[in-house]
């Protein structure tokens, strides 16, 4: 079972011992290394300075990197994490070598704290248990971090549903920001998960003395199916959008076309009625009364049978 220690208030180490195997894992995690830190860790492991660098909170790779160092491996990835409606890379650091394995993190990645969690609760970890190998617990966390990608495509389609839900129900104004969201959120996903292809394909090729490398690329090409089978999820959300899309700007379009035919109907039939109106304001002969009064009643009549034979053409045309 897993032993839980807390070095101190950034550092945490689980030992896994198997009582049946003569080797044991220890597994530190750190959370938002500064120099304390990477002090801790080069006078426990001495690793390299560039490599201790490249993992400060304040340093941030903007792509993933494997490197070999004296004994143990340097990678850093990224994982797609939800922050406040929006989905943004969070950075990890992993060194890895025999018998240990070290993480340098933000705390933002949900996945990585359940684990943790997991480990103070003496919970077990079958395959890490099993072999007592730092390579098969990188992978039993690289899982935890993908699988937690699939939690994401979730979210998305639940706010795909409600985008396509508002777009019939003509809510115009929530439409467009959601659409924004939706495709930015797709895209950092797929930057992100797109770059984990070439990390697996390197970590397949990992040597152990205690798991043969057939199995650790076994292990490892499974995690690099799961990144391909995410990419494609993906790729059909992005095409859901971009189709929603196309549906909101016809519903648009639509929507005001019929605002500009009303206005025009309503602009057609209001002239004739105009004129009736400025008819108060002309200035007749006052001698004969009696041809200014049916002067001024043809005009009333001339101008609303022109009004209502519009209406009745606009009625007939399917316009109304």
């Amino acid at each position: 079972m897993p032993k839980f220690l807390k070095i101190s208030k950034k550092i945490t180490k689980v030992t896994i011992d198997n009582p049946k195997l003569p080797k044991k894992i220890e597994w530190y995690n750190i959370l938002d290394p500064e120099k304390k830190e990477i002090s801790f860790l080069k006078k426990e492991f001495n690793f390299d300075d560039k490599h201790l660098e490249a993992s400060l909170v304040k340093m941030t790779a903007q792509r993933p990197m494997i490197y070999n160092g004296k004994n143990y491996l340097f990678i850093i990835m990224h994982f797609p994490v939800l922050e406040k409606g929006q989905i943004v890379p969070s950075e990890i650091e992993f060194f890895v070598g025999h018998g240990f394995l070290v993480t340098l993190h933000d705390n933002k990645t949900k996945a990585l704290k359940e684990f943790i969690e997991q480990c103070s609760e003496d919970k077990i970890f079958p395959e890490s248990y099993k072999y007592e190998s730092s390579a098969i617990l990188l992978y039993e966390i690289l899982e935890k971090l993908i699988q937690d990608s699939y939690t994401l495509l979730d979210e998305n389609n639940i706010e795909i549903s409600n985008v396509e839900k508002n777009i019939f129900e003509n809510k115009q104004s929530e439409i467009t920001s959601q659409l924004l969201i939706l495709k930015r959120n797709i895209i950092n996903i797929r930057r992100i998960i797109q770059n984990h292809k070439n990390i697996m394909k390197k970590l397949t090729e990992m040597e152990s003395t205690l798991v043969p490398q057939e199995q650790i690329k076994n292990y490892y090409d499974n995690l690099a199916e799961h990144s391909q089978r995410i990419w494609e999820f993906s790729e059909i959300q992005k095409e859901i959008i971009e189709s929603l899309h196309d549906t909101s700007e016809s519903v648009s379009s639509y929507r005001i076309n019929n605002i500009m035919k009303t206005l025009t109907i309503v602009s057609v039939i209001i002239m004739p009625l105009n004129l009736f109106i400025n008819l108060f304001g002309m200035n007749f002969n006052p001698s004969p009364p009696e041809e200014n009064i049916k002067l001024f009643m043809n005009i009333i009549l001339i101008s609303s049978l022109s009004g209502l034979l519009l209406l009745l053409f606009f009625k007939k045309k399917k316009w109304l």
